[in-house]
């Protein structure tokens, strides 16, 4: 069955959905070279969906009934925003099952996470990336999304410097 010949549905997550959410983020971290094991930190960090969802609205992308990507958004005062100012919408962990990559779920959650925040009246929504990741440096700029290098901030004890985009909504 083709990944893009199903039809695909956003929907908030529920508890029952973090296994596989984790699961995703694991293999589109790990798949991409961005770290190195899952043991890193950040992995671990990251595979904590339940805190997630306490600071922020996690969505999933189904297709088929299964779980093919997910992202984490928040309004700025949630808690677990990084840059977004008052007014603005961040989304954060934006990933998509390494197996139906570029079939669309990226984008469609991107544009969930739009809505809602048109929806709540925000004024433009804003994302941190990695330096020299490709993929989402490349969709980012095709949905809209201007860098905004005004906005870009270092990992604490490190010279490395997080990107930033946003789109004026």
């Amino acid at each position: 069955m083709s990944a893009r010949g199903t039809s695909l549905t956003v929907r908030e997550a529920t508890e029952a959905d973090y296994a596989e959410i984790a699961r995703i983020t694991w293999a589109a971290y790990l798949g991409a070279g961005y770290f190195a094991d899952a043991g890193h930190p950040y992995m671990r960090q990251i595979a904590d969906v339940g805190y997630r969802a306490a600071r922020g609205t996690v969505l999933v992308a189904e297709r088929g009934g299964r779980i093919v990507g997910s992202v984490t958004l928040m309004a700025h005062g949630d808690g677990f925003e990084q840059v977004a100012r008052e007014g603005e919408y961040e989304f954060r962990l934006l990933v998509v099952d390494p197996a139906v990559q570029r079939s669309g779920a990226g984008s469609a959650l991107v544009a969930e996470v739009e809505a809602r925040a048109r929806r709540a009246g925000a004024a433009a929504v804003v994302l941190t990336t990695g330096e020299g990741w490709e993929a989402p440096n490349a969709l980012y700029p095709r949905l809209g999304y201007a860098r905004a290098p005004e906005l870009d901030w270092p990992i604490p004890g490190t010279d490395i410097m997080l990107p930033v985009y946003r789109k004026t909504l």
